[in-house]
């Protein structure tokens, strides 16, 4: 049991928090590339985000896990993504930070849904058993890849200070 819940419906629910946010961020980053300001999928990512990484923290183990630093990582981005937008409305380097921040949060995300998929989908175990295999190591490099460049191209294209922001 944890909070509650069966340990299958705790990890149920952390899971499909995940994907709300990986989904949204998504959204988020396609905006930013079209300068555009999404509140709604913001909130969302924002909402569903934190509540991955916090309860990220809350399955039963012993001791500090590599996904427990991830967590405490992604929730550090979000947390300056947070200040970016609602104190700092990013103006100046705000407008920066904030497209770093988000990108790294989600790409964080998407990189624990790889290592994921790798240990849990029966037609990618084979293939990285031990997760330092070449398809593991070539997925989790295309990821970096197409993370850095949206980054890159998002932080270059989202100027919001022409739109009304939060």
């Amino acid at each position: 049991m944890v909070l509650g819940l069966s340990l299958s419906t705790y990890t149920l629910l952390h899971a499909i928090l995940s994907l709300i946010g990986i989904a949204a961020g998504i959204a988020i980053v396609l905006g930013m590339l079209g300068s555009s300001h999404l509140p709604g999928a913001t909130a969302l990512f924002f909402v569903s985000m934190v509540l991955t990484d916090i309860t990220g923290f809350f399955f039963p183990v012993a001791g500090v896990l590599p996904s427990h630093i991830v967590d405490a990582i992604s929730l550090t981005a979000l947390m300056v993504a947070i200040i970016a937008l609602y104190i700092y409305r990013l103006r100046g380097a705000w407008r920066w930070l904030y497209v770093g921040a988000v990108g790294l949060a989600l790409y964080l995300d998407v990189l624990v849904g790889v290592v994921q998929a790798f240990r849990k989908l029966s037609f990618l175990r084979p293939l990285a058993p031990t997760q330092s295999e070449p398809p593991f190591l070539i997925a989790q490099l295309v990821v970096l890849a197409l993370f850095l460049a949206l980054g890159i191209v998002a932080g270059k294209r989202f100027h919001p200070e022409t739109r009304a922001i939060a």
